[in-house]
């Protein structure tokens, strides 16, 4: 927790002048879905406290956001803990994931698109696995599927799908080999990408959908195995 807490408290500046319940959610909620709290983790209000400069009451409230968010779970006479999700957590994110991934592709429109952002998520991926680090592998993936959201340019839709891509990474952290789970989409990725900037918007809706029913079987197969070792605190 110390190492956390270090790297947290960088995060203060973020915070200004005006110190709010949200800004301190939208803070943890990055650091959860950049998997510095892995699931299973005990946050405490001290130690988080006082690296972002913040209340107790203002952090018990940002608390209160991300439980809502189904992030944190709250335990009596226990705290706060990250969550852990359960199979049916992984199925509901990715059905969530797949109707909304893929109308926003449908509804892209006529090309070109803004792809820069979405190359750059493919890029960060190949560096990360050139560099044998899995797990930027996985945060880079992430990545890859925010901005492919952001083409919608919809901030309701971002605002959705961020939380749903935090969840996701608590179902990444549970998966003992994150190169083989998230080494057979570097490829993938990349084809969504090149079908989008051939304008070939159906290709990439169709590469999608298979991608992400793939991915599901995958990670269930996975994290049905894994969830019994590591059950909830």
């Amino acid at each position: 927790m110390a190492e956390q807490l270090t790297g947290l408290a960088d995060d203060r500046a973020l915070l200004g002048r005006t110190s709010t319940a949200e800004r301190v959610s939208d803070i943890l909620r990055g650091r959860i879905a950049d998997g510095f709290f892995p699931p299973g983790t005990r946050l405490s209000e001290d130690g988080i406290g006082g690296a972002l400069g913040v209340s107790r009451n203002t952090l018990r409230e940002a608390f209160r956001l991300l439980t809502h968010e189904r992030l944190l779970v709250h335990e009596l006479n226990r705290g706060v803990f990250v969550r852990v999700l359960t199979v049916e957590d992984v199925e509901d994110i990715y059905r969530t994931r797949s109707l909304v991934e893929c109308a926003v592709v449908r509804g892209l429109g006529e090309p070109p698109y803004a792809l820069d952002r979405l190359a750059g998520a493919v890029t960060e991926g190949r560096r990360a696995a050139a560099g044998d680090d899995w797990k930027a592998v996985g945060t880079a993936n992430i990545h890859f599927h925010r901005e492919l959201v952001a083409l919608a340019g919809s901030e309701r839709t971002d605002e959705l799908m961020r939380s749903v891509f935090a969840e996701l990474r608590l179902a990444f952290h549970v998966v003992d080999d994150p190169h083989a789970l998230h080494e057979p989409y570097l490829s993938r990725n990349q084809e969504i990408l090149d079908a989008l900037e051939k304008g070939d918007r159906r290709r990439a809706e169709r590469l999608l959908e298979t991608y992400l029913t793939d991915s599901l079987e995958r990670v269930v197969e996975v994290y049905r195995r894994r969830v019994g070792e590591d059950p909830a605190p």
